[in-house]
């Protein structure tokens, strides 16, 4: 088949723009020759489980799903009854990132609460964690956090300890939609449960699209007690992959050693790169009129630029706004992400910036 993109176009807009890490492509091949058991009754997906169990302590149960979405949409479904709600930040991807599927797919209300970056805390929850009994209002029963979140952010091992603490305490489950968890967990230095089980995570999403693989996310069900279900509730939601072999294959590979860690680790490097990079230029005064909005804790940098400034580095290099009115921008690595990519990339933004002052 004849290549129809420029495999030299860079870009800083999604960690979703990348290929597949070639040992992610791999597995797929060597899982591809003779038969195996359609959906899920295969020697993959009974793999995964034994890898899964590795990262996360005996006990828990992987369901491979396609997608982030459907990975957040069946988690939270398992973990609710009809009259429940969630309780999230405003800017939780399930609330502003899934086209409603959480309220119009599950049927969950989503009672959100504004945050400076991204993170909930106890007393925050506690904002929308009331009314419970009153028939008039949708229960509060679980708090979704994302980690790391929209902004970038993390959540130490004690902040997730707290929150997991404070829900409970209410009566309240506890899911975290981990989309890039191995973000989170390279830049803190924890191992996966240090942050999830351990600290009282109920049922977790896990991804591994933003990390390498092709497609596919799982949910992780860590405390069994928080969710019922889950069998039916992937099939009715249509994440039931017929050939599961090829999403478990690719989470194998992703979790079987430490490509997870690699590859995550690279993608925060590359944007410390970058944020060291523009923070140099604004000392030097070779960039000009660029302020950063959030710390740099992951994969992502937030920032704000002149006016003009994004539409026309956006020429060369990809990237989206993330409130416009404001002109702040939000520039994503990725496991693919080069030096040369990032030097690049700050070239630009010195000569865009310097031509508007």
């Amino acid at each position: 088949m004849t290549t129809l993109h420029d495999p030299n176009l860079r870009g800083f807009a999604s960690d979703n723009y990348s290929g597949i890490h070639p040992e992610v492509l791999a597995a797929i091949a060597a899982a591809n020759d003779g038969h195996q058991v359609a959906y899920g009754d295969d020697i993959y997906t009974e793999r995964l489980q034994a890898v899964f169990a590795r990262h996360f302590g005996e006990g828990v149960e992987a369901f491979p799903v396609f997608n982030g979405t459907g990975a957040n949409v069946v988690g939270l479904q398992s973990m609710l009854p009809r009259w429940g709600a969630v309780i999230a930040a405003g800017t939780a991807h399930i609330n502003v990132d899934e086209g409603g599927a959480p309220e119009r797919v599950a049927g969950i209300k989503l009672l959100t609460v504004p945050t400076d970056d991204g993170k909930l805390t106890p007393e925050l929850i506690d904002r929308e964690a009331w009314g419970w009994g009153d028939e008039h209002r949708a229960q509060p029963l679980a708090v979704s956090i994302t980690q790391s979140t929209e902004l970038g952010t993390l959540y130490t091992v004690d902040e997730v300890t707290a929150i997991a603490d404070h829900a409970h305490e209410r009566g309240m489950r506890v899911h975290m939609d981990g989309s890039r968890l191995s973000n989170a967990a390279a830049s803190l230095g924890v191992p996966f449960r240090a942050f999830t089980r351990d600290a009282g995570v109920d049922v977790l999403s896990f991804g591994g699209t933003k990390n390498g693989a092709m497609l596919g996310e799982a949910v992780v069900v860590l405390n069994p007690e928080a969710s019922t279900g889950l069998k039916f509730l992937r099939k009715l939601d249509m994440q039931l992959a017929s050939k599961m072999r090829f999403v478990s294959a690719q989470l194998i590979a992703l979790l079987d050693d430490d490509l997870w860690l690699r590859n995550a680790s690279h993608s925060n490097a590359m944007a410390q790169r970058l944020r060291a990079g523009v923070e140099a230029g604004i000392s030097d005064g070779s960039i000009r009129g660029v302020a950063f909005t959030q710390p740099t804790q992951s994969n992502g940098v937030f920032a704000t630029l002149p006016d003009g400034v994004a539409d026309r580095l956006r020429e060369s290099f990809r990237f989206y706004d993330w409130d416009a009115s404001k002109n702040e921008v939000r520039w994503m690595c990725s496991f693919d992400t080069s030096e040369n990519d990032i030097d690049a990339f700050l070239a630009a933004i010195a000569r865009e910036t310097t031509a508007t002052s």
